[in-house]
């Protein structure tokens, strides 16, 4: 599960403007980060702009999915991970995230923002890219859930050498009731054997 990108963009202009980004390419080649963070920022801008105010949307496109989260300030946050990073925590990343940066950043700061301007510092970004590459540092619900599933297993281990305890008793009462018809057996067999030499 990993988080590769983090962006805000400004989705009321065509195409939509990125305000502010952060990326982790660290899991990639040096000679292809370039082009996967062209890629990821043109794929991001797309989704971008298609996702309307008050519009939560997943976009899956190869091994990523594109979570996006537009507001009517007229930002779209956006972020990108695997697949298998759950949808729920990323959402409430985004919420996160976007209403930082709203409360930062009033709406004149991004208005007539066009491609060629510098980006919006959001330093946070930086911190979140590498908070949240554990979901479970995002959602206290994950975490819950981790924390249970860990002890379903530990229970589970538990079952399974307690029915393999009782398999094993289980054959041991049965030895028992063998050993048990074979004594009476023994014990009958010596009882005529000694009643035969018994003296009178």
């Amino acid at each position: 599960m990993k988080v590769v990108y983090i962006g805000i963009f400004n989705n009321e202009a065509k195409p939509a403007v990125e305000l502010t980004h952060e990326s982790d390419l660290s899991s990639y080649g040096r000679f292809t980060r370039g082009s996967i963070a062209e890629f990821l920022t043109f794929f991001a801008g797309e989704v971008a702009q298609r996702t309307r105010p008050g519009q939560r949307q997943d976009v899956e496109e190869k091994e990523y999915t594109f979570h996006a989260y537009g507001r009517t300030e007229g930002v779209c946050g956006i972020v990108i991970t695997d697949d298998e990073y759950p949808t729920m925590v990323a959402h409430r990343v985004l919420s996160k995230i976007v209403d930082e940066f709203v409360s930062k950043y009033p709406r004149t700061a991004y208005t007539n923002f066009t491609k060629g301007s510098p980006q919006l510092s959001f330093p946070e970004l930086k911190q979140y890219i590498s908070q949240y590459q554990d979901p479970a540092q995002a959602d206290s619900i994950v975490k819950i859930q981790k924390e249970l599933d860990e002890t379903k297993i530990v229970l589970h281990k538990t079952i399974e050498s307690v029915l393999e305890r009782g398999e094993k008793i289980d054959n041991l009462v049965a030895k028992s009731d063998g050993l048990s018809a074979q004594s009476k057996m023994f014990y009958t067999q010596a009882k005529k054997q000694n009643s035969c030499c018994v003296v009178m």
